[in-house]
């Protein structure tokens, strides 16, 4: 192995570097072998390295050891691990990568320290890692890692992704569009191409499926494997693809994360993630594709946080400056910006200095009816007042709502003083992060404990002229006539409420 001389580090040196492999230089246990800390000595200071000295007893050990020197010292990136050396001294086969300061992203996922921002630009650059290895420029060599988890995406002192363990990858052509390799099914339970698995073929697809888990670790804080459960939630994968189907993802968010999200950000990279495990390996993904949404989610992200800076610059400055807002409140008011000004102006009839929320009460679609129960008991816990326009007591409060917003929108759709908020989703998101109470702002609080005398609450009553039957009498002998004062369901609205 000539090519490699210039990489060769005498044993004697590791031991030295790791202090003969003492157990206090010893990091982690890899797929590869024991991991230890080295310090090496040279003339210009000195380097930290990862020592990773390979356990014999795996199956083809040495073909394990050349073919991840040979993929290391070929491909070099940025969000790729670099290779400082080797040693295959008599039986020892030791491989010398940089030391990457916050180990890897399995040991991090469940930090609190490690914010949403952060999480984005880790996915991003294992993306752009991934990225190069599939379409390699400088070779005619495409690199499918097969084993891309959590554990093998290691991070510097500055926390950048840096792809590591190749000791499983596989080469392909670059010059075809589709890259298809026939091989018995390598990798980690849970992370593996089920296609691959079935099939024994491994495509760069099979890579973006691992990669399509590992956002969701990133998304859920946890790994991808739990053995503390006994039913679907053991396996990460079968368990967002459950949620999917339920629509209830956020239940298994990680909630300190989920007061940090951007929404256009988090729904890009919810869609995404669910591209990344569709069982087709067509629906999937390409890696180029995955790294410009991570982009644009990313970009979304620091938009969103830097008006929230702003927003804490100002609740600061009304904080700091109380006396002078007493003294001067037209003066001070013109530093604080109304929250509700980043909203669409979308007024319902009646609603410029109104609350207004657009429900049903009919419990034919399970999700609707709990999302118009969530809001109502948001607004009630405040104790504002607000105005419930029920579609499935009157049918013009439907025309009304897909008047104002130019099409047919799902339930509930919120509104405050003649903007629109959004529904379930986005309400509850603003609510979670602390953002939906400063918006009520001026909003009238309920004097009264009990419900309107007038309709106890419904908003509607019978109607007085036909007695609810929609029905009165023509005054001859002909057949009673439709009420024309109430509408299909024989009510009007209370008097009292409108």
């Amino acid at each position: 192995m000539k090519e490699f001389e210039h990489l060769r580090i005498p044993i004697e040196i590791i031991k030295h570097a790791t202090k003969n492999f003492n157990d206090r230089n010893f990091v982690a246990q890899g797929g590869f072998g024991k991991v230890y800390k080295g310090v090496f000595i040279h003339s210009k200071g000195q380097t930290v390295g990862a020592v990773k000295r390979l356990d014999r007893s795996i199956d083809q050990a040495d073909a394990t050891f050349w073919r991840e020197v040979m993929f290391l010292s070929s491909y070099k990136h940025e969000n790729i691990i670099s290779l400082l050396g080797i040693c295959y001294d008599n039986e020892e086969r030791i491989i010398v990568c940089e030391y990457a300061s916050n180990k890897s992203l399995d040991f991090c996922l469940r930090d609190p320290n490690l914010k949403w921002i952060q999480r984005l630009k880790i996915c991003l650059g294992v993306a752009c890692g991934l990225e190069y290895l599939h379409d390699h420029k400088d070779t005619q060599q495409r690199v499918l890692h097969r084993d891309i988890k959590s554990a093998n995406i290691l991070l510097d002192e500055n926390w950048n992704a840096k792809i590591a363990d190749f000791g499983l990858s596989k080469y392909g052509p670059a010059n075809q569009q589709h890259t298809f390799i026939f091989s018995d099914a390598k990798g980690t339970i849970g992370y593996c191409d089920p296609m691959y698995v079935e099939t024994g073929l491994l495509t760069k697809e099979s890579d973006v499926y691992s990669f399509g888990v590992v956002l969701f670790e990133v998304l859920c804080s946890r790994h991808c494997v739990d053995l503390r459960y006994k039913d679907e939630r053991r396996i990460l994968p079968m368990l967002v693809k459950k949620c999917q189907k339920q629509q209830t993802l956020r239940t298994i968010i990680d909630v300190r994360l989920r007061q940090q999200f951007d929404q256009h950000s988090f729904d890009m990279f919810v869609s995404l993630a669910y591209q990344c495990l569709e069982r087709d390996r067509t629906h999937r993904p390409l890696m180029p594709l995955v790294v410009s949404k991570l982009k644009t989610a990313l970009e979304y992200q620091e938009a969103f946080e830097v008006k929230a800076q702003e927003a804490k610059r100002k609740i600061i400055f009304l904080q700091n400056n109380v006396d002078q807002l007493n003294q001067e409140p037209e003066a001070s008011l013109k530093n604080v910006v109304n929250p509700l000004l980043d909203y669409e102006k979308i007024c319902p009839p009646g609603g410029s200095n109104l609350i207004i929320l657009y429900t049903t009460t009919v419990k034919t679609i399970p999700k609707t009816f709990q999302d118009c129960s969530s809001l109502r008991l948001i607004l009630n816990g405040f104790k504002v007042l607000y105005q419930e326009r029920d579609v499935s007591m009157h049918v013009d409060f439907r025309d009304e709502l897909w008047r104002i917003m130019g099409k047919k929108v799902a339930l509930p759709r919120l509104f405050i003083n003649g903007s629109y908020i959004g529904g379930a989703d986005e309400v509850l998101h603003l609510h979670e992060q602390g953002k939906f109470m400063p918006l009520l702002a001026g909003i009238p609080i309920k004097k009264s404990e009990g419900p309107c005398k007038g309709c106890a609450g419904n908003l509607f009553l019978a109607c007085p002229n036909c007695s609810g039957s929609k029905k009165v009498n023509s005054g001859g002998r002909g057949l009673p006539k439709s009420c024309m004062n109430c509408n299909e369901n024989g009510l009007i609205k209370c008097p009292i409420c409108f």
